[in-house]
């Protein structure tokens, strides 16, 4: 969809209940019509080839967990030219989140709080999605834990959607950082996340032999840890075998969005506040971790001067949620484009 047609439809979206449009344009991209006539206005998908973590990637934007928690809609997020989707995040067990309301616009800085807390249908009904979509390209699946349990049985949980989702994913990223289930960003801290990543890195051994390949494990982190935070966790994730680190989910800082309407809300901040922090934490890592360790810049991506932004400070790919809440479908491509012809690409390995 182009910008222009876009920018008839966002005063609708934007007159709804937030939730609620996000629903029903999730739910539009069923229909073959709807899923032809967004391919034929953004455009033949962008070849800009890159292969990372031992996966071909089309091109090096791509869609962020969150936005298709259950994978139901991958054949019309497809059509908008991502390089690759990830969706979940995804629980064992199906849970429905936290109370409505629950998410919250800020038009005025291009943001959106939301506190959603991992509602989604439960790993079973994540994998039926997957087979059914028959997607050929690179394919994340985003793993997280049911929010009754308790965070000292949260590994029980990552194992659990491990080992069911191994065989149906390109990568998996195990999400530790949303702010919206309780407790759930301590498993940052150096003892917990040595733990985690423990036990992962066993039973991703023993799944390799069980389904014959080895899948690669992408760790998401919070913009709001300090200097010593994020080197213990570049120090962690390659000497546990991890293959890449996405940088970042929401704030929970308010800093950006102090006295505006909904500012307040409890819940994680994303969209253009978070553009900047995000940059810090990549610019960090990519200092400290091994050189060509893999780094996903994700958070406040709303043009593609943003996108250039995530690879200058030291990202080899990116990702887009809310952006595309505020510039519309036509948002992947664009991007797309501008990192194939900027000048800000480095060749990481």
């Amino acid at each position: 969809m182009t910008a222009g047609l876009y920018s008839l439809a966002r005063p609708f979206l934007f007159a709804s209940d937030p939730e609620w449009a996000h629903e029903q344009t999730l739910k539009s991209l069923d229909f073959l019509p709807t899923r032809l006539a967004i391919k034929a206005m953004a455009g033949p998908k962008v070849a800009d080839p890159v292969r990372l973590m031992g996966l071909s990637f089309d091109n090096r934007v791509g869609l962020a967990a969150g936005l298709d928690k259950n994978g139901a809609h991958i054949a019309g997020l497809d059509a908008m030219g991502f390089g690759f989707l990830e969706v979940g995040t995804v629980t064992p067990l199906a849970q429905p989140g936290n109370a409505k309301p629950r998410m919250f616009r800020i038009p005025e800085r291009q943001a959106l709080i939301n506190r959603l807390g991992f509602n989604n249908l439960g790993v079973d009904n994540l994998i039926r999605n997957v087979e059914r979509s028959a997607y050929k390209g690179v394919l994340g699946l985003n793993i997280g834990k049911n929010a009754a349990t308790p965070i000292e049985k949260a590994v029980d949980d990552y194992l659990i959607c491990l080992d069911k989702v191994h065989p149906h994913a390109s990568y998996i990223t195990v999400n530790i950082s949303s702010p919206n289930t309780k407790n759930l960003r301590q498993l940052q801290g150096a003892d917990e996340l040595s733990q985690l990543l423990g036990a992962l890195q066993a039973a991703r051994e023993a799944l390799s032999q069980r389904d014959g390949l080895r899948v690669p494990m992408a760790i998401k982190i919070a913009p709001d840890l300090d200097e010593e935070q994020i080197k213990v966790i570049a120090d962690l994730l390659p000497a546990f075998g991890m293959d890449a680190v996405i940088a970042t989910n929401t704030t929970l800082s308010r800093a950006a969005v102090d006295g505006l309407p909904h500012a307040q809300e409890a819940g994680g901040l994303s969209g253009a506040p978070v553009l900047q922090a995000s940059n810090a934490v990549i610019r960090q890592l990519r200092r400290q971790l091994p050189q060509g360790f893999p780094i996903i810049g994700v958070g406040g991506i709303l043009s593609p001067a943003d996108a250039v932004s995530k690879l200058e400070a030291g990202a080899d790919l990116v990702q887009i949620y809310t952006g595309l809440i505020y510039a519309g479908p036509a948002l992947p491509g664009a991007c797309a484009r501008a990192l194939k012809t900027s000048g800000a690409r480095a060749s990481r390995g």
